[in-house]
């Protein structure tokens, strides 16, 4: 109860759990709101907002509903950057607690592996995965958390690092309490807040990465993706600018509510700011 009142201190945190909690509420009634499949021609190609009340944001260069896209997205885009985000996570949590906790040349292995992977940029990885594999959402959903975990497996590596001779872990040794044991009773749970608050962080660019996938053709075109409606809206971008931009407002909304919750659960988790509650 004290880390959730420390986050509702700040405005800040709070608007980005709002925005986030309507992300999600559009997700949740998609189907309710728009029973059609999204991806179904519905009218006349390129009407402006407003112009016709059946389509409150117009129609793509298709005559798809852009609204209807846009809420069935929010699942996708949603659905993206969770699945991503914790096999990312879960990958890093594991690489990073066996380096920083056995340290040594299984520490030396892990971070140079770590490293290799850090030397190309993440999309650059992941266009290759996605070359290689296919564009599926699942394929591209699972290639996103893979180039996403060298992060998370530093900064647990660097959290266990710090606990591991702590005076708990050496009176839990003195015990005879096992290896495995040790890391996911003791040490894991006082290292995971920085790396749950990361996660944040790697929702945020999840997302950015399915949608500049989409954007350049190479996401999977059978979903309703708010990257995939800007990529089709990029050639009409001069004169009807509203198909791209409707889905880049629900992106950048997006990233700003998780990031701004990921601030808020740093604030509310942060050690310092226990000490001086």
């Amino acid at each position: 109860m004290a880390a959730f009142r420390r986050y509702l201190r700040s405005p800040a945190p709070v608007l980005g759990l709002v925005l986030l909690m309507a992300v999600i509420a559009m997700a949740l009634c998609a189907d309710l709101v728009f029973p059609r499949d999204p991806l179904a021609l519905a009218g006349r190609p390129l009407q402006w907002p407003g112009t016709n009340p059946r389509f409150w944001l117009g129609t793509d260069g298709s005559g798809r509903d852009i609204a209807a896209q846009i809420f069935h997205g929010a699942r996708v885009s949603l659905l993206i950057g969770v699945v991503a985000t914790a096999i990312a996570i879960a990958l890093g949590i594991a690489i990073g607690a066996v380096a920083g906790f056995y340290g040594g040349g299984v520490d030396t292995v892990l971070m140079r592996v770590t490293e290799a992977f850090q030397t190309l940029p993440n999309f650059i990885l992941l266009l290759v995965l996605v070359a290689v594999f296919g564009s599926d959402i699942v394929t591209v959903t699972v290639s996103i958390g893979a180039v996403s975990w060298p992060a998370p497996a530093r900064l647990t590596r660097a959290e266990v690092l710090s606990l591991r001779n702590r005076e708990f872990v050496l009176a839990c040794r003195t015990l005879g309490m096992g290896d495995l044991r040790l890391i996911l009773g003791e040490i894991l749970p006082n290292a995971l807040p920085p790396v749950i608050v990361y996660a944040s962080v790697v929702m945020a660019v999840a997302i950015l990465l399915e949608s500049a996938l989409a954007f350049l053709g190479l996401s999977d075109p059978n979903v309703a993706s708010w990257g995939n409606l800007i990529g089709t809206g990029r050639t009409v971008i001069r004169s009807e600018w509203y198909v791209s931009a409707i889905p880049g407002v629900a992106i950048l909304v997006t990233v700003l509510a998780v990031s701004l919750v990921g601030q808020g659960l740093n604030d509310a988790l942060n050690p310092r700011l226990k000490e001086r509650t």
